[in-house]
């Protein structure tokens, strides 16, 4: 149910998943994601389910004979869960029926969201929830390190860390756009700083807007994505709307610096895009960020602290700028290339089907 028009990183990682798996010889990967209606196109297919109020485009499965009928219908050799909701218990139960491996990746930290959004009493039964569900999968994948422990602190067993990945061609150096500047009315001088993602409680947008009034009026921030806050300082720009990956990827490369406040990221996908993108950052030392954000590409700070983040900003702009945005894009190339994560998933897989190249479905 993470697939939505606007959605971010689960999605990426599907549809670069999808679209390279299907230059495999010997694969057929299908995508099994909630839509209005039954239909099905190059192997993506929709499942009804009703649309979330106020949910984006969001779709929250009710029915499980629906997923576990069109899973039934694929006869796949594995199936890999993306989100902990009814489509899991959906794959688990054709499971029984077709005799397959199952493997779950855990994309997002569900118990973390229950207690930001309801309290940490809730967040309690929610974290039994994970751990009885996930002990379900043949194997577990988690984007993060520090996710993985997270679940086997829950007691999940066969954990193991896979990363997501980057597009290189569409986030690289050369879509930098040198009239960025002149349309948002600043100078060349200026020191442009970036932050692109959904504007959702988890990012810690006001220590941003606070790392802004510390910066002052030589660095300019641009705010990119929906819900993003309507009162922000005079040093801050606001595109508060989704935006296409390609002027995603322009805006980025475009930039002199990535800000991030968030702390609890399970992976952070617009670092690495922005890196890529030739783009260093500016962090906090948090969630994900310490295991993606080399000194040399970047620099990380204490977390819910503008004036922390507004140091580190100077700091980096004390050195060559330039250079650690030379070093962010060899680094990603090196290890975040959705063709070097397609190969490293691809083990899990075998692992699993004991060394033979699957039919697979993804729900």
């Amino acid at each position: 149910m993470f697939y939505a028009p606007a959605s971010g990183g689960v999605r990426t990682y599907l549809d670069a998943k999808h679209r390279r798996l299907g230059r495999y010889p010997g694969v057929r990967h299908s995508l099994l994601i909630p839509g209005a209606s039954l239909s099905n196109a190059d192997g993506i297919y929709k499942v009804p389910a009703p649309a979330l109020p106020f949910g984006n485009g969001y779709r929250f499965p009710l029915r499980l004979a629906p997923w576990r009928n069109v899973i039934k219908d694929l006869q796949p050799d594995l199936i890999e869960v993306g989100d902990p909701y009814l489509t899991a218990w959906a794959a688990i139960d054709a499971r029984r029926q077709l005799n397959v491996p199952v493997i779950g990746f855990y994309h997002s930290d569900l118990p973390l969201l229950v207690r930001n959004r309801i309290g940490t009493w809730m967040g309690t039964n929610v974290e039994s929830y994970v751990a009885k569900l996930y002990n379900n999968f043949d194997r577990v994948l988690a984007p993060s390190t520090v996710m993985a422990q997270k679940l086997m602190r829950l007691g999940v067993e066969n954990v193991y860390v896979q990363p997501l990945g980057v597009d290189l061609l569409m986030f690289d150096p050369s879509k930098r756009d040198s009239g960025l500047r002149a349309e948002l009315g600043i100078s060349d001088d200026t020191r442009l700083l970036i932050f692109a993602g959904r504007g959702s409680r988890e990012k810690n947008l006001p220590v941003l807007l606070d790392c802004m009034r510390n910066l002052g009026h030589h660095y300019h921030l641009l705010l990119v994505g929906s819900h993003m806050p309507a009162a922000v300082p005079d040093n801050v720009s606001v595109i508060d709307h989704f935006c296409p990956t390609h002027e995603v990827a322009r805006l980025l490369a475009s930039a002199d610096a990535l800000l991030h406040a968030g702390d609890q990221e399970t992976f952070g996908l617009v670092i690495l895009e922005a890196m890529a993108s030739g783009t260093p950052v500016v962090a906090v030392a948090a969630g994900a960020f310490t295991e993606i954000v080399p000194q040399t590409c970047g620099l990380l700070c204490e977390r819910n602290n503008g004036q922390a983040m507004a140091a580190a900003v100077r700091e980096l702009f004390s050195g060559d700028v330039v250079q650690k945005g030379f070093a962010a894009r060899d680094y990603v190339e090196r290890y975040y290339g959705w063709d070097t994560v397609v190969c490293s998933l691809l083990e899990h897989y075998r692992a699993v089907l004991g060394g033979s190249m699957p039919v697979l479905a993804h729900g």
